[in-house]
């Protein structure tokens, strides 16, 4: 039987506060920022969240199943992607940081928790692109938040 994110991965069933992945994946940059919950949903981690009790914690089946299924792999690059453009960076943004280039921002706990899991899940190509990006803003970052993400990337 499927776990409940493997379930939400292939958009068959929600996630703890029952909305569906196309539902996160379609909300504005106002609503990601706005919304915490949904991060430990779109990239979950093995160990529990301090932040979110609801969120999935991902079993050697789920990896497995990330790895294999190409209806995940789909979304999780879909998933990627959106952060990507959230976050400014991607080619068709306008290429000027956003509100979470600074010293202290939220944001940055979620860019190492994406890192981690996409390596987790097998996708080393996308978090290295996630790290490069966030890596041209290095001098806006404490020297702590850059050890996070170099420790995310193994």
């Amino acid at each position: 039987m499927a776990s409940r994110w493997v379930t939400f991965y292939r958009g068959a069933g929600p996630d703890s506060e029952g909305r569906m992945l196309a539902e996160i994946l379609a909300w504005d940059d106002e609503l990601l920022e706005a919304v915490h919950d949904y991060i430990q949903w779109l990239f979950p981690l093995s160990e529990p969240s301090m932040f979110n009790s609801s969120a999935p914690l991902l079993s050697e089946s789920d990896v497995a199943a990330a790895r294999s299924d190409l209806t995940i792999q789909a979304n999780i690059r879909a998933a990627f992607a959106r952060m990507l453009r959230f976050y400014g960076l991607t080619a068709d943004t306008d290429g000027r940081p956003k509100q979470w280039v600074c010293a202290a921002d939220h944001n940055h706990l979620r860019i190492t928790r994406i890192l981690r899991s996409l390596r987790l899940l097998g996708f080393q190509e996308e978090a290295q692109r996630l790290y490069d990006g966030v890596s041209r803003f290095n001098d806006a970052f404490p020297e702590r938040t850059k050890q996070f993400w170099r420790n995310a990337m193994g």
